[in-house]
């Protein structure tokens, strides 16, 4: 055997792997890689919470350092994709290299012993068995195929969304209707929207719809950022035998999230977002014992969780980099970055509240905010007037934000920091609300 095989084999057969301990929200052990070594990186300081780590500047610049991102304008959509830190993007490089030199052979051979690793490492992480989770490209893959696998629906059975659920996977339980012959019932939330207000619009919609069988709950949305109270409404629908699917896409890096106490069987998850893999790396979670109510994907043969979704040949490379995003994100932590992320968020809509010219979007308690909030210019709530309010902030003050549709109540534009966003980012973002604003 060449040494350029025998060396393919042992890359095959081993990952370097060290212990570390995992974040409070996953309340399990997981094996993580070695990082390289990060000295501008500094251990979060002992013995201080992480409401008071999120004010901590030299820290979080410590953080940014270790991010190569572009100055050309104020990064603000970072609710679309994370960027990958330095040490994951080194080890997605490497990882590029290894596929690219190994070609069919490691794809056949060596990848399916690797990618079997990364799985079990993924599983620790979020406090599930094995085998209840499978690897995707993304959140959107893994909810399609649980919504339209889901196979213990009958004909004149209803099914539930809102307004603020992702788009596809609207469009998804929409489709039930001619895939099983269900009726699709949509909800809107209430504008503006409290804890209160959240649990009884639910509450209302699973008393008013008694054939209800499913309901989607995403658990962080992307149109106004709003934080739902997953556990306790589907307790509520638990109680009358209506199943719920999770959109966990921007929940899971970003929020403390015990996958198996939020009361769902089924969530799908990703992982190119919060927790910064490469672009294209997601999962699908099925709680042990409900596999068979997923069908598997198109009429593959029936191998467990892993035959409910068909990716087909993916990026190997990227899911071999994954083992160092998780590590990196645990040595800052959720809780961490949660409260840093807040901080932020709170920096510029405190700033703008006041303005009578802006409408701030998503709520102001703190269990139902994440990183994403959104405005509206007052009275302008077209998907027109708002694309033209996101390239106005682009074109005249350099700051890159995102319009967003679908809200009941109107378009919006949405704000999302990350955890490399300095506080006089921000700041550049409300001198041109305060100007787009009529105020300054």
């Amino acid at each position: 055997m060449d040494g350029g095989r025998r060396r393919l084999l042992r890359g095959a057969a081993l990952m370097p792997l060290a212990v570390g301990a995992v974040t409070a929200a996953t309340a399990a052990t997981a094996d993580v890689p070695d990082l390289p070594d990060l000295p501008d990186l500094p251990e979060a300081p002992a013995g201080r919470s992480p409401a008071q780590l999120a004010g901590d500047e030299a820290y979080w610049a410590a953080v940014a350092a270790q991010y190569d991102l572009g100055d050309e304008v104020v990064m603000l959509d970072n609710g679309y994709w994370g960027a990958m830190a330095r040490p994951v993007l080194q080890a997605y490089t490497q990882a590029t290299a290894e596929v690219n030199r190994g070609n069919a052979w490691f794809g056949r051979v060596a990848f399916p012993q690797r990618m079997r690793e990364v799985q079990r490492q993924l599983a620790g992480f979020l406090g599930v068995g094995e085998d209840e989770v499978v690897l995707t490209r993304g959140a959107t893959e893994a909810l399609q195929a649980l919504i339209g696998g889901y196979n213990r629906l009958r004909p004149g059975d209803q099914v539930l969304y809102a307004d603020i659920d992702y788009d596809s996977t609207i469009t998804a339980m929409r489709w039930l209707r001619a895939r099983r012959g269900v009726e699709p019932v949509a909800i809107a939330l209430p504008e503006p929207c409290g804890h209160a207000q959240v649990l009884e619009t639910y509450a209302q919609a699973l008393q008013r719809n008694p054939r209800l069988k499913l309901m989607l709950l995403t658990q962080v949305n992307h149109r106004n950022g709003m934080l739902l109270p997953v556990a306790e409404i589907a307790a509520m629908a638990r109680a009358r035998g209506v199943d719920v699917i999770v959109d966990a896409a921007h929940a899971i890096g970003q929020v403390e999230t015990r996958i198996d106490a939020l009361g769902a069987d089924f969530a799908g998850i990703n992982l190119h977002k919060w927790i910064g893999a490469p672009v294209g790396v997601g999962a699908m979670y099925v709680r042990r014992g409900r596999v068979a109510d997923i069908d598997p994907y198109m009429g593959d043969p029936d191998r467990g969780i892993a035959s409910r979704v068909h990716t087909g040949t993916a990026n190997f490379a990227a899911f071999l980099a994954l083992p160092a995003a998780l590590a990196f994100h645990q040595r800052i932590g959720t809780a961490a970055k949660r409260a840093r992320l807040l901080r932020l968020r709170d920096h510029w809509r405190d700033a703008v509240r006041a303005l009578p010219g802006l409408q701030l979007l998503g709520p102001d308690e703190p269990r139902l905010s994440s990183a994403i909030a959104s405005f509206r210019l007052a009275g302008q709530v077209t998907l027109e007037q708002n694309i033209g309010v996101a390239r106005r902030l682009l074109e005249e003050h350099g700051v890159f934000t995102v319009h967003r549709d679908g809200l009941a109540h109107g378009a919006c534009v949405r704000v999302t920091p990350g955890i490399f966003t300095a506080p006089a980012q921000m700041d550049r973002l409300v001198a041109g609300l305060r100007r787009l604003a009529g105020a300054a």
